[in-house]
């Protein structure tokens, strides 16, 4: 191969992963949008909530009337909770959304390094096709047109490596979840039997407490796997799964935050990381669908490859 086939070839590698990076990028800007309304709902969700503490607090009609009927502490106690779990949902759509703003700088400056790779890439292959024909070898223009098709599915093969990379690690942060929640309802059972006590408690509390820091990390993982898949053909349905990733967290403490302590919430919690995991693996099921058919692709073009050059 000529250093002239070489500059083609990484021009080629160039133009994809323009194209590439673009379709990441939009499916980030998506998701940014979908963040900040998030964050913009939940800071007056938690504003609110905050208001609503503080009143019990102060010397309002509200503080007297449950002074009066013995509930002030029940219901600051259930007004502060209310304020700590919108607290934590705020906290996590601003570290979403702050993870987006970064991805979106990193790849936009990736492109610096891609300008004007489409016009070199065209006049280099406008230049090889003048001179294929040229040379006079009948099979030239065929052999270039399938060198094209096969760089593009090994560009595809990549991104695919990419994406089942990033869908591995999802799955392994939603293993992590689970396997916390289990054992917080483990300890809850325990306590329900009649084995509970401050320990207990602690125990429980502790595991429920690394499952929101796993859900956090388990969050973050979605979000990567989402983006890795855009640029991806993956068909429509399978689309509209992943889209939910964005709002996985905001769904898991919606359930959990209802009650800490009772069993059924954190069944429901588990359910709804079970749901999530399924989506990854049938994401991952087409990821290698695809990989195996453009594996078959790559070789058959290969052997056409070889044909026409063993004959022409």
């Amino acid at each position: 191969m000529t250093n002239y086939d070489n500059d083609l070839i990484r021009l080629q590698q160039k133009v994809a992963l323009k194209k590439q990076l673009e379709a990441k990028l939009n499916d980030l800007r998506g998701q940014r949008k979908v963040y900040e309304q998030e964050v913009r709902v939940l800071r007056i969700v938690f504003e609110n909530e905050q208001e609503d503490v503080q009143k019990l607090e102060s010397k309002s009609l509200a503080n007297y009337f449950y002074q009066i009927i013995g509930k002030l502490e029940d219901k600051r106690t259930e007004e502060q909770k209310e304020a700590a779990a919108a607290r934590v949902k705020l906290d996590a759509a601003q570290r979403e959304l702050s993870a987006v703003d970064g991805e979106i700088q990193d790849i936009q400056s990736q492109f610096s390094d891609l300008y004007g790779c489409e016009h070199a890439y065209t006049a280099a292959l406008k230049k090889k096709r003048a001179d294929v024909k040229a040379s006079g070898t009948p099979a030239g223009t065929e052999i270039l047109e399938l060198e094209e098709k096969l760089a593009f599915l090994e560009s595809q093969k990549q991104e695919i490596r990419q994406a089942r990379s990033a869908g591995r690690d999802a799955l392994r942060a939603a293993d992590a979840v689970l396997s916390e929640l289990k054992s917080a309802q483990d300890w809850n059972t325990w306590d329900m039997l009649g084995g509970g006590g401050i320990i207990t408690h602690m125990a429980k509390h502790g595991h429920l407490d690394d499952a929101q820091a796993n859900v956090m990390a388990l969050q973050g993982m979605l979000r990567k796997f989402k983006t890795e898949l855009a640029d991806i053909n993956i068909q429509a349905n399978m689309q509209v799964s992943v889209d939910g990733f964005l709002r996985f967290a905001d769904y898991f403490f919606d359930g959990l935050f209802a009650d800490w302590a009772v069993g059924d919430r954190i069944s429901q919690s588990q359910s709804s990381v079970m749901d999530v995991r399924y989506k990854i693996e049938q994401a991952m099921n087409k990821l290698t669908e695809l990989d195996q058919a453009a594996d078959k692709q790559i070789t058959a073009l290969k052997s056409q490859i070889e044909e026409l050059i063993v004959h022409s």
